[in-house]
This record gives structure tokens, sequence and C-alpha cells, in this order.
């Protein structure tokens, strides 16, 4: 699965910078992809798996404080670990603020880099291991029938059969019915677990009519 090919990018302007950086990676048997700025990094297509960037905070044309702002616009979920030579304090906040995973004044330590890149590829694993689960979840929830959504609601909600009967103006014999689907086609066996299922796919717990 593309998931587990976690993929390192090197943005830098300073040639010597990126062969030291892409040398040092592939040393470690990091998949590395070497760009000389940010414009050439957004025309190559997402990584679809985990993923982090080291990035030079000073470069001409789109810096990469931009870099990180355009990324974030636009939905993508790179992991960005900054390199400076001169940054300012503000910057380095303003980056750490926005979700940087760490800064590195050069020159840096390969230790401190490497250590940098494992946390930053471990979050971005964890990012699309709950991507993939919701979405596992949402193709569920799609296959359920209008009322049969509608049951899951009061289920979620800690509504017994007969209340949601009531609640629709049918039997509780036919809840249990639909109720025995949403399980099924949820792929679950407990309440519990069909809450967590409902919580991925981005379903609030409402609160139950007796709880108002």
């Amino acid at each position: 699965m593309t998931l587990w090919r976690r993929l390192v990018c090197v943005i830098d302007d300073d040639l010597s910078m990126r062969k030291a950086i892409g040398r040092l990676l592939e040393s470690e048997d990091y998949s590395v992809e070497i760009f000389t700025g940010a414009r050439e990094f957004l025309a190559r297509a997402p990584h679809t798996g985990a993923s982090c960037v080291i990035l030079d905070m000073n470069m001409p044309g789109l810096n990469g404080l931009e870099l990180q702002e355009t990324l974030a616009q636009t939905g993508r979920a790179e992991q960005i670990i900054f390199i400076t030579g001169g940054a300012t304090v503000p910057s380095c906040v303003q980056a750490m603020k926005a979700g940087a995973v760490d800064y590195l004044q050069k020159p840096f330590q390969d230790e401190d880099l490497l250590g940098a890149i494992e946390r930053a590829l471990t979050r971005s694993s964890e990012q699309w291991l709950r991507g993939l689960e919701r979405k596992e979840a949402r193709d569920r929830l799609a296959t359920l029938t209008p009322r049969e959504f509608d049951v899951l609601k009061g289920v979620i909600a800690g509504m017994l059969n007969k209340q949601i009967a009531a609640q629709f103006g049918t039997t509780e014999g036919t809840i249990k019915v639909h109720r025995g689907r949403v399980m099924e086609k949820m792929g679950t066996t407990s309440v519990a677990e069909l809450v967590i299922l409902a919580q991925r796919a981005g379903i609030a717990r409402p609160s139950s009519p007796s709880s108002r």
C-alpha cells in the first residue's frame, strides 16, 4: 500500500545543502525527492502516503512560510520541517503555530534532522491512518437507507427500540429489523462499536430525548 512508502521531500535553493541532505537521507534508506524551489514542488502531484517536507525558510520566489500557507489552503497535509540560516524569531514562531514539526538553524546536527524527520513521518502516518478510517466509515455509512440512517442516529443517542419506534410511528419489531441491518452494514456487533464508527464518519453523538 502506498501509505507505507514514506517519502521525504527536500526543498532548498542551495545546491550544497540539497546534496548534503540528500546523501544523508539516502544513507539512512529514506525515499527522497529533491526540489530547487517551492513552485517546482507544487508542480508535483501530492504523495499518497506518509510524507514530510524539509523546507528552507528563506528562498527566492515563494518562500517557506508562503509555501506552508499554500499547502494549508489547498488541503495538502505534508508535515513540514523548516531549516533556516537566518530566520527571525517571529517567523519561526509563526511556522510552529501553523503546524510545523520543527525548525532547525543551519548548520544543524544530522541527529537533530533525523529525529525531526521521524517525528514528522510518525505524525503523517497517524494522520493518513485516521483519514483511511474516516473514509472506510463514510463508505459504510453510504450503504444505509434514509430510514436506517435515522435508526442509527437513534441508537447512538442511546434510545431504546421502542423510543425510536414511537418517534417514527412504527412498530418496535420494524425498528429491530432496521437496527440489525444497520449493525450488519456498518460491520459492528455492539452499540459501542457503532458509536465509534459513526464518530469516525463525522457524525456527532446526539443527546437522547431522556437527557434533554
